[in-house]
Parts: C-alpha cells; sequence; structure tokens
C-alpha cells in the first residue's frame, strides 16, 4: 500500500481517466487478472504515475504524488527504514528519493557473488544497485521497468554508483524481454500487485527463472477478504492498494504457475490512520472513507517461492 504525501497538491497529478476505468470501472477476475482494455488502463496509469515521480525527483523535488509507493525521504511510516544506512552509504541520492518499495528484496534474497539477478519494476535502480554489489563484477544485475522517466533516471543512477554489471531494460512485468532459463534469482518490491494479470507475471518470473532459482520479492497483500470497491478504483490499484491479492491466493497463484517451497510472511500491518494522516489536504483526501476498510487487513510481506530443479 502506498501513502506518500506531495510537497504541494499541484504536485501530486491524478492517474488519468482512461475510458470507462475513471476511478471505478476496473473490476476483478479470478486470481487477479482483470479484463484486457481495464488491464491496459491500470498498465496506463500506473506508467504515467511513476513518470511523474521519475521527473520531481530529477527536479530536485524529495515530495512525489501522494499514495505512490514509497516514501523517498518523507516521513511516511509504512516506507521508512527499509533500508540501513550501511545499505544507502554511496548510492546516489536519486535512488533512494525514487525508492519506491515497501520492503527490502536484496536482503530477503540472500544473493551470492556470481548469480544473476532481475528487478522487476526496478523503478530509479535502489534494489538493482544493490543487488549488483551483493553479486559482485562475476555476476549481473538486470533491472526491467516500462517507466521512460524511470528507466532514464536508473540509468543516471548506474552511471553515477559506477556500477557496471548492471543493465536495465524497457518492458512489462507480464512480458520480460529476456530468455528463458535466465536469472538466478528474480526480486521485485511493491510491483506485482500493480499488475493487472498476476497469473502472467508469476508465469513469465516463472520462465526466467533458472532451474532451482528463487523468486525473494516484497509485496503487498491482504490479510482477509478484499472490499469490493476497492477493486473498483484505478487510483488505488496505481497506489498499490486495490491490486493486492489476498495471502492464501497468492499461493495458489504462485503453486499454479509451478512455483515450490511458498512462504508468505507478513513484516508490516497497514493501519487507515497512518494513510489518513498522510493523505489529509491532498486530492486523494475522498479516498480516506475508503481505505478504514482495510484497516488492519493489509500488509507488506516477503514472498518466497522456488522453480524446482528438475523440470517434470
Amino acid at each position: 500500500m502506498s501513502t506518500e504525501t506531495s510537497t504541494s497538491t499541484a504536485e501530486s497529478p491524478t492517474v488519468p481517466c482512461c475510458g470507462t476505468t475513471c476511478c471505478g470501472g476496473a473490476t476483478a477476475e479470478e486470481s487477479g487478472a482483470i479484463a484486457p482494455a481495464d488491464r491496459a488502463a491500470i498498465q496506463a496509469a500506473v506508467r504515467a504515475k511513476y513518470d511523474s515521480v521519475a521527473k520531481a525527483v530529477a527536479a530536485g523535488k524529495s515530495g512525489t504524488s501522494a499514495l505512490g509507493c514509497c516514501g523517498g525521504d518523507s516521513c511516511d511510516p509504512i516506507t521508512s527504514d527499509l533500508y540501513s544506512e550501511a545499505e544507502t552509504l554511496g548510492l546516489p541520492k536519486d535512488a533512494i528519493l525514487a525508492s519506491l518499495g515497501c520492503g527490502n528484496p536484496t536482503a530477503l534474497a540472500e544473493l551470492l557473488p556470481g548469480e544473476v539477478v532481475l528487478d522487476l519494476g526496478s523503478g530509479g535502480g535502489i534494489d538493482v544497485l544493490l543487488s549488483a554489489r551483493r553479486v559482485g563484477p562475476t555476476g549481473k544485475a538486470y533491472g526491467l521497468d516500462q517507466s521512460d522517466e524511470m528507466l532514464a533516471l536508473a540509468r543516471q543512477n548506474q552511471r553515477q554508483a559506477g556500477a557496471t554489471n548492471v543493465e536495465f531494460l524497457r518492458g512489462a512485468i507480464e512480458n520480460i524481454p529476456l530468455p528463458t532459463d535466465t536469472a538466478d534469482v528474480i526480486i521485485s518490491n511493491c510491483v506485482i500487485n500493480l499488475s493487472g494479470d498476476k497469473r502472467k507475471a508469476l508465469s513469465e518470473a516463472f520462465r526466467v527463472l533458472k532451474p532451482g532459482g528463487r523468486l525473494a520479492i516484497s509485496d503487498v497483500v491482504f490479510l482477509g477478504a478484499v472490499p469490493a470497491d476497492l477493486k473498483k478504483s484505478v487510483e488505488l490499484w496505481a497506489g498499490c492498494v486495490a491490486g493486492a491479492l489476498e495471502s492464501d491466493e497468492y499461493r495458489s497463484l504462485l503453486a499454479e504457475v509451478g512455483f515450490e517451497a511458498i512462504d508468505i510472511e507478513p513484516t508490516r500491518v497497514y493501519r487507515a490512520e497512518e494513510a489518513k494522516a498522510l493523505l489529509a489536504g491532498t486530492h486523494l483526501d475522498p479516498l480516506i472513507g475508503r481505505l478504514q476498510k482495510i484497516d488492519g487487513k493489509a500488509a507488506a510481506a516477503f514472498v518466497r517461492a522456488r522453480k524446482p530443479a528438475v523440470q517434470g
């Protein structure tokens, strides 16, 4: 769930209305997949939102759009303290400010020297740069993002960090532009919940992993039934709330696409009061009433799974 304030209401762009899905038309279908037209609307809304975040960071603004997945250097109690000072030491400031996560998947993944890692929805590149450090010069860290502005920012951060074992790719997580059996590890940070077709996204992750490869992601999950009205808001999809799966549904979907050793560990339970304080006075103030319905029911979680070493 993303709940961050902006420096002013004017700097918090409204997620665009797309056809009939203007903050109300996206209807969830089984296992997180929705109608193709609505998937396209959500993807466009998410891309526009993160383009605006990248532009704000590049312009030197620490505040990004309200209801974004991360806090940068804002006082968001949900997304703060995800990385230690030792981890961020030496990273470009813009990589930290553009961090839109709800966890620390690089720590979760236990990356080893020489491994190939792929970050789905890499944003400003913080997790890719941290992964590159962990896998070392004999390893490789890929970042995948659909936002041109985020990719430009990430590549700038890569140059500033002097990371030579890093490559940023443009594309959607539902259609990863890498060959089968490429990565030892796939990470992601508060991104899978944004997908309008989670089965396809997780199937692609499974395809790209090598046999025995690991999935180690941070994501938002629901600890119970999802209120129907939250699943009908494009703006809340772009803010990581409505798109979250129930934890049991998440496990089932991972198993369906072939993963084993599945574990979902909630790490932070979100409270409506935290969101209320951050959204008050922004253009998203009207959403506060709906967020009350998920008080204590949404959480950040570590999601772990493995691709079988032997393919049957």
